[in-house]
Parts: structure tokens; sequence; C-alpha cells
């Protein structure tokens, strides 16, 4: 009997779309140079963004709230690069992983961390940031704890963070994966998919549709520019609407 007919008899589930769906990873290139689309990127902002996800039917993209960012003045995009990690009271071996996980950091990236819902461990510091910025890497989310906050401040470093505890995570927690579609909130994050920090949070914007959404956002700014605009002349909310405003 084959493989294929014995699945069938025994009814096992096929699984092959869900795992294509949640696994695969684009490595689909950018039509422009990808400093030239940060550069973009970073003259928008997320609530822009995540509008045009919406008309891609994409209603889950912006992550969780209770992220925040150290440096609220700063939008900063990149690349994103994921990391999960978890309680775990193992030491053997993390040191060994973390160097490896630090050594495969490509310029532009954008750490987003998955901690598993770690509250007693710092995930990232002040050492972890002078490292990152050195490599060229544009911001860290930590979906956990930070510290040596001084020490991050110090380097212009964009982080968004959850909560600031002086635990070191040595003995605490280890480094599982990286570079491997994680789950934050209810967003879906895989490896190279654009990240997009503000003020107001954290959007992921899938790399298959980056440019597209790019465009279409730039084109609400320039909208949006024009209804404040036409505010400030004092036009009534009749006038504005009737020239495609809204509000």
């Amino acid at each position: 009997m084959s493989i294929d007919a014995y699945k069938k008899e025994v009814g096992m589930m096929n699984l092959e779309k869900l795992i294509a769906a949640r696994e695969h990873v684009s490595a689909a290139p950018f039509p422009i140079p990808e400093e030239e689309l940060l550069a973009r990127y970073e003259q928008l902002y997320t609530g822009a963004i995540s509008d045009v996800l919406r008309e891609h039917a994409l209603l889950d993209q912006a992550l969780p709230g209770h992220l925040h960012p150290l440096r609220p003045e700063r939008t900063v995009a990149g690349l994103a690069f994921t990391v999960k990690s978890a309680p775990n009271v193992k030491i053997t071996g993390e040191m060994a992983f973390r160097t490896q996980m630090l050594a495969a950091l490509p310029q532009n990236s954008f750490v987003v961390w998955d901690t598993s819902g770690d509250e007693k461990a710092t995930l990232w510091g002040g050492v972890m940031t002078a490292t990152a910025a050195g490599l060229g890497v544009r911001a860290a989310v930590i979906d956990g704890g930070i510290r040596d906050t001084h020490q991050i401040l110090e380097k212009d470093f964009p982080v968004f963070y959850k909560h600031r505890i002086p635990n070191g995570s040595l003995g605490r927690c280890l480094i599982t994966h990286y570079q491997i579609p994680i789950l934050i909130g209810d967003v879906v994050i895989k490896p190279g998919d654009i990240l997009l920090g503000d003020i107001d949070g954290v959007v992921c914007v899938p790399r298959d549709i980056a440019h597209e959404v790019l465009l279409r956002a730039e084109e609400i700014k320039r909208n949006e520019k024009k209804i404040f605009s036409w505010v400030a002349e004092g036009q009534s909310i009749n006038q504005i609407t009737q020239k495609g405003g809204y509000f």
C-alpha cells in the first residue's frame, strides 16, 4: 500500500496547506532597493499602514498595545528578525546559542522577540543594544522585559517593550529558536516581513505586499495633507466629504 493510500485509509489529517500558510517564509525581492524601501516607510506612520492592510483584509497586523516605545519620538522600519525564548532553569548552552543568534543578525534588521509570556526575565539590555547597533540593526520589539534603560537611551536605539525589570535572563529563560515564524498577540510575523514602529505601536507588513502597501500608504498621506489644508481653510464637513475627504 502506498503512503497516500494509507493516509486516506486511516483518515490522517492533511495539514500541507496549514503548514505552508504558517511556515513558508518568502524571500521575494523588493522592486526597489531595501534601503529606499525602509527610508520611505519611515516617512509614514503606523495608522496609515494599518488602514492599507485593512484594504487587503488583513485586520490583525498590529502588535499588542501593551508594547511601549522607549523613544516615542522615533519612527523606525526594518526587516523582521524573529527570536523565540521561553522560561527555563537550564543554563548550559544558552550563551553559545545566543552568540550564534547574534552572529546571524543582518543589517537593517528589526528584532522581534516572542518571550512565551515570560514575566520574570529581561531579554534585552545595554550590551544587546550596543551589539545590535554595531551590526546595523535598526530596532527591537520585545514582548517581555528590558533593563539597562539608561544604556539603551545612550545608544539612541529604538526599542518597544512590555515592561522593565532588572532580572537577567541567564538561569531564567532560554532562547529556543530564531528566524522562524512567530506569533505575538494575533500577529504571525515571519523573517523578512516589514516592521514599522512609532509612538502608536508596531505594525507588521507581509513581505510579498510590502511595496504595494508602501505606495498606497504614500497616497493616503498625500490625500490627508489635502484634507488638513481644507480643514485649516475652514471648509465645512460637507464640502470636504464631497471632495472625497474623510474624518
